[in-house]
C-alpha cells in the first residue's frame, strides 16, 4: 500500500487527489496540509511514502518543505504537481529533493500512475518540462561542431534522451532492442558518472 501526503492549497485540486487516491487499490491518503506551516507539522509527522507538493502555497514555497522532507533522510519520494512551468521553479525544486515534477493540466489518471511510477524508481516529468531539460544538456545547432565534453557515452546519451522523453525502461530497451537489465545498467552508470540519485537530477 502506497502512504501518500499532499500538500495543496487550492481544494478542489486537493479534493481531486485526495479521492483519485482514496479510488485506487494500492494507495491511500494519510495525511493533507494548505499551507506551509501546516505542512512543517505534517512532515515532522512522517508516516508516508509519497508527498505531492504544490509549489505556490499562501504562506510560503513549497520548495522549503521540499527540502524539509529530503533533510530527513526517509525514503520519501517527492512529487511536485504545480502550475509552474518556469525553469528556474523546476530546478530549484530538483535541487532540493523532488524526484518528480508534473503540471496540473496533466489527467488526473496521469498523476496516479506518475506515483505508482516514482514509487518503483522513476522519475515522471511532464513533457514540456522534459523537453526544457534536454535543452539544457543539446548543443545549439549553430555552435561549432566541437566533442561535448562529458562523461557519458554515446549510448548512455541515447539512454538519456530517451528516458527525457518520458520512456520507461522496458520502453527504452523494446526501442534500442537491448534488454530491460542493459537499460538498468546504463541507467546505474549514468547515475554513477552524473553524481546523481535520480532521472530528475541526471535530467
Amino acid at each position: 500500500m502506497i502512504r501518500v501526503a499532499i500538500i495543496e492549497d487550492d481544494p478542489v485540486m486537493r479534493d481531486l487527489l485526495s479521492g483519485a487516491v482514496e479510488a485506487c487499490d494500492d494507495m491511500m491518503v494519510t495525511s493533507t496540509a494548505d499551507n506551509v506551516a501546516m505542512a512543517s507539522g505534517m512532515i515532522e509527522a512522517g508516516g508516508y511514502d509519497v508527498l505531492l507538493c504544490d509549489l505556490g502555497l499562501p504562506d510560503g514555497s513549497g520548495i522549503t518543505l521540499i527540502r524539509q522532507e529530503a533533510l530527513t533522510g526517509r525514503d520519501t519520494d517527492i512529487l511536485v504537481i504545480t502550475i509552474f512551468a518556469n525553469q528556474n521553479k523546476v530546478l530549484d525544486a530538483i535541487r532540493a529533493g523532488a524526484r518528480g515534477y508534473l503540471l496540473k493540466d496533466e489527467r488526473i489518471e496521469d498523476c496516479i500512475e506518475a506515483i505508482r511510477n516514482i514509487r518503483r524508481g522513476g522519475s515522471p516529468i511532464s513533457p514540456i518540462i522534459a523537453r526544457q531539460l534536454l535543452g539544457q544538456i543539446t548543443p545549439e545547432a549553430s555552435q561549432p561542431s566541437a566533442p561535448l565534453a562529458s562523461p557519458l557515452s554515446e549510448r548512455e546519451y541515447e539512454v538519456l534522451n530517451l528516458l527525457s522523453r518520458g520512456f520507461s525502461n522496458s520502453e527504452c530497451a523494446d526501442i534500442l532492442t537491448v534488454s530491460a537489465n542493459t537499460i538498468g545498467t546504463h541507467v546505474k552508470n549514468i547515475y554513477r558518472k552524473l553524481e546523481v540519485n535520480s532521472r530528475a537530477e541526471a535530467l
